[in-house]
């Protein structure tokens, strides 16, 4: 069991620390300043290998079929190796396996000690990187006095309901409050534990390198501050983020991160061992040379971003309050092209993207979260083929 350690202390030395350190997802040099696109929005962060291929400016999405639907609150999806869709319940605290087949759900049981109030509860899901041998699922979730990650045995052989095991902290002390309580978890190509949480409402905090509270966290599968963190010590991999809500490599293990803005910019971002994301001290693109600019952003009315996926160099990240999917291209850790919208306002607030191999993706829209439109319909799980 972890509790949240201190970072060091000594300001330059921790900004040194910072801009230098890397580690094995693929953190690069300091990037160039961004510039912007005819419509303002997309930005460049770096400049790509010339082996990089770049995709097409335009994109398609087809909706295949409805998975399946009837689903209250969903918010994490994990594919399971042997087929499957796990999906977490933020209001009911249960995890559910849908057959993507058949689109029958079976509930896997209640994770004990969520306390669903506002934004918080049962969030983001993942899948062990030994899951083949030892079958644990890892959860973040908002408990009476914190948001939490902890991992449960999931056993298929056990009565529906009590498949899965007491969850086993593995890390705690993340500030919960009503709003922006963060929750995406993902295993990143180095096998560490990357955890997107959320200031609580609370500025100070994304900019407090001590604290867990706006912040993309790094952990070992135990819970540890990963090895090759900026901060020795510390859990802490980037800051100054207001409400992370997804994680997503590309083919060179480069993190991509989507966040809530306040009034004005949502964001996407490349994220950078050790970089500041600017909030409270911006929001949206800076002309400040000490934080990271994003590489996309959008007006908050139009995305709202949750979950983000990436297939064949193209970020597609759903959107909540905008109702709609964004594909965005890239070309290194640069936008290729400006933004382009699908979906818009056909299934409501679009919650969770995760590729479902090849050029197809599954899609959890959130329209029974308190804020979705009930002429919407029931949330469901959707396949898609996307280009």
């Amino acid at each position: 069991m972890i509790v949240q350690r201190g970072a060091v202390t000594a300001v330059l030395a921790a900004a040194a620390l910072m801009l230098t350190a890397g580690c094995s997802s693929g953190g690069q040099g300091r990037p160039e300043r961004a510039g912007r696109t005819a419509d303002g929005t997309a930005s460049g962060t770096s400049s790509p290998r010339a082996t990089e291929s770049v995709p097409p400016a335009k994109g398609s999405v087809r909706v295949l079929r409805t998975v399946a639907e009837g689903l209250k609150t969903p918010w994490g999806l994990a594919p399971l190796p042997g087929g499957g869709l796990l999906v977490s319940s933020r209001d009911e605290g249960t995890i559910s396996r849908i057959d993507e087949k058949t689109g029958r759900k079976t509930e896997l049981g209640t994770v004990s000690g969520v306390s669903p109030a506002g934004e918080g509860g049962l969030l983001g899901i993942a899948l062990s990187p030994d899951y083949a041998s030892d079958h644990m699922v890892y959860a973040y979730f908002t408990s009476a006095s914190d948001n939490r990650i902890v991992r449960m045995r999931y056993d298929e052989r056990k009565p529906a309901g009590e498949q899965l095991g007491a969850p086993d902290t593995v890390f705690r002390g993340i500030p919960k409050g009503f709003i922006h309580n963060g929750g995406r978890i993902a295993f990143g190509p180095d096998g560490m534990l990357y955890a997107g949480t959320g200031e609580s409402g609370r500025k100070g905090l994304a900019q407090d390198r001590k604290s867990p509270g706006g912040k993309i966290l790094r952990l070992t599968p135990d819970g540890e501050p990963a090895p090759g963190n900026p901060l020795p010590g510390s859990p802490v991999y980037s800051y100054g983020h207001r409400n992370v809500q997804g994680l997503a490599w590309d083919g060179r293990q480069r993190l991509f991160a989507s966040e809530f803005g306040q009034d004005t910019w949502d964001e996407l971002n490349a994220v950078k061992p050790g970089g500041n994301y600017g909030w409270p001290r911006a929001e949206g693109r800076s002309s400040d040379p000490s934080l990271q600019n994003p590489v996309a952003q959008w007006r908050t009315d139009d995305a709202s971003p949750s979950g983000i996926a990436l297939v064949n160099g193209v970020v597609w990240m759903a959107g909540l309050k905008g109702e709609r999917l964004w594909r965005v291209p890239l070309n290194g850790t640069s936008a290729s092209a400006a933004p382009q919208a699908f979906l818009t306002g056909t299934y409501g607030r679009l919650r969770t993207v995760v590729p479902a191999g090849g050029d197809r993706l599954w899609l959890v829209t959130s329209n029974t979260d308190g804020r979705g439109s009930p002429e919407k319909g029931d949330d469901r799980v959707l396949e898609l083929r996307v280009r």
